[in-house]
């Protein structure tokens, strides 16, 4: 394995990292405006801000292993620069093994974000019935 391996991992984590911010910065935004909506939520509020609340400390998760994935590919290169082959290999081998788990947790995030899609177009359906 050379330099260049981990190198190949880099713009995608980066990007990664980015999508990752961008669903923090919309979860956050519409989490001020549903608790700007009224001083007494109603309950359809209130379960979507627990839901949105789950799904930021998801993200958070996801955030944090995307980051560890990130450091660790570079200490993969410096290592692998330093001539140190084989912990070149498991420090990559563990980048690798992060950003799997950053993976599986965006996967969870976005089953609840589908929930909580289903739960706006029940409440629809109900006021329109």
């Amino acid at each position: 394995m050379d330099l260049t391996t981990p190198a190949l991992l880099f713009p995608a984590i980066s990007l990664l990292l980015l999508a990752y911010t961008n669903r923090f910065v919309v979860l956050t935004n519409v989490i001020r405006q549903l608790a700007g909506l009224s001083d007494q939520p109603s309950e359809l509020i209130s379960r979507q801000i627990d839901n949105l609340g789950g799904r930021l400390r998801i993200i958070k998760w996801m955030q944090s292993l995307g980051v560890a994935s990130f450091i660790l590919c570079a200490v993969s290169m410096l290592v692998l620069f330093l001539g140190h082959q084989t912990a070149g290999r498991w420090a990559f081998g563990l980048s690798l093994g992060l950003l799997v788990a950053s993976l599986v947790f965006s996967l969870l995030e976005v089953q609840r974000s589908t929930h909580a899609i289903e739960v706006e177009i029940q409440a629809f359906r109900d006021r329109t019935t």
